[in-house]
């Protein structure tokens, strides 16, 4: 048990430490950033993986009863295996240290869909203020899209039952059939992609445990990545020069071409979609997805190793 711990341990830390920040510095996931947020991904799932197998270990190693429901239908040569009674005294640390961040992860989750759940409630509030009026005897807007009257250029989509795009009038007026289509295009890949989901988990992760390099690189590089293979979805369709041109109609007012670090990732994705980089080839990112796969499982392998030697 102690070697399934240690080597748990050095898994964790290497894909919480060394390997965020490798990415990080790396030139591809610009390139392709949909598998990039895979690859972060399988990294955040490999940390949580090793922290609950090390802790399932751990419990059953300092309480008897945890012991034998997790041992319960294994046989005696697997439970032997282990030698759960020859655990180190920091084996009880441990236990405690990552009983207390799983329930710190879990607490950091609830709220953040809690807080999300409420900005939610509010924002259509707000804009069922806003929306115009419609005749008597004509039900209230409650399709796939809502347009209000409003100078301000705007779009966004709106996650929730029922899901809505949201676009000004001042969007429409500014905007080109073909613009607006790339805008229409790109908000509806975050909603395929289910891209808010995955920024409440970063954002719930990174504000928990802010100082794990893994985590905050996790936040800042989903939030980034998001917007590149939405722009994606949307050049491919409408064209790299109609989704520039359109995003810099609606951000002109904002200072798109800034060098406010607010604006910064606008005036990158408008020079990344007007001379868009070279994809990777087919069998790289079949590649780098099947390896960022298989590394959640190592800590599953560690895991299961003993007992499966044993009855082997």
């Amino acid at each position: 048990m102690t070697v399934c711990l240690l080597l748990l341990s050095v898994v964790a830390l290497t894909a919480a430490v060394p390997a965020p920040r490798a990415l990080v510095r790396a030139l591809w996931p610009e390139r392709e950033p949909v598998v990039a947020l895979w690859v972060w991904q399988c990294l955040v799932a490999t940390v949580l993986m090793c922290c609950l197998t090390a802790l399932v270990l751990g419990a059953a190693a300092v309480f008897h009863t945890v012991r034998d429901r997790v041992f319960a239908p294994a046989p005696p040569a697997v439970t032997a295996a282990y030698d759960l009674s020859a655990a180190p005294a920091w084996a009880d640390a441990l236990t405690v240290l990552l009983a207390c961040g799983a329930a710190w992860t879990t607490a950091m989750l609830a709220r953040e869909l809690v807080e999300a759940r409420r900005r939610r409630g509010q924002t259509r509030a707000h804009l069922r203020e806003r929306a115009p009026e419609l005749p008597a005897g004509l039900p209230a807007a409650r399709g796939p899209m809502l347009v209000l009257e409003d100078e301000y250029p705007d779009a966004w989509w709106m996650p929730g039952h029922p899901a809505q795009l949201v676009v000004t009038t001042g969007a429409l007026h500014r905007l080109t059939d073909h613009q607006l289509d790339a805008v229409l295009t790109h908000e509806r890949g975050h909603a395929r992609a289910h891209h808010d989901w995955l920024l409440h988990l970063s954002s719930a992760l990174a504000t928990g445990f802010p100082r794990v390099p893994l985590f905050s690189h996790f936040c800042d590089q989903t939030h980034r990545l998001v917007e590149l293979a939405a722009d994606d979805a949307a050049s491919r369709r409408c064209g790299h020069l109609t989704t520039a041109l359109a995003l810099i109609e609606l951000n002109q007012h904002r200072g798109v071409l800034s060098c406010a670090s607010s604006r910064r990732l606008l005036g990158e994705r408008v020079d990344r979609l007007l001379e868009p980089p070279p994809r990777l080839l087919r069998r790289q990112r079949a590649l780098t997805t099947t390896v960022a796969a298989l590394v959640p499982l190592l800590p599953l392998l560690i895991t299961f190793a003993p007992g499966l030697t044993a009855l082997g």
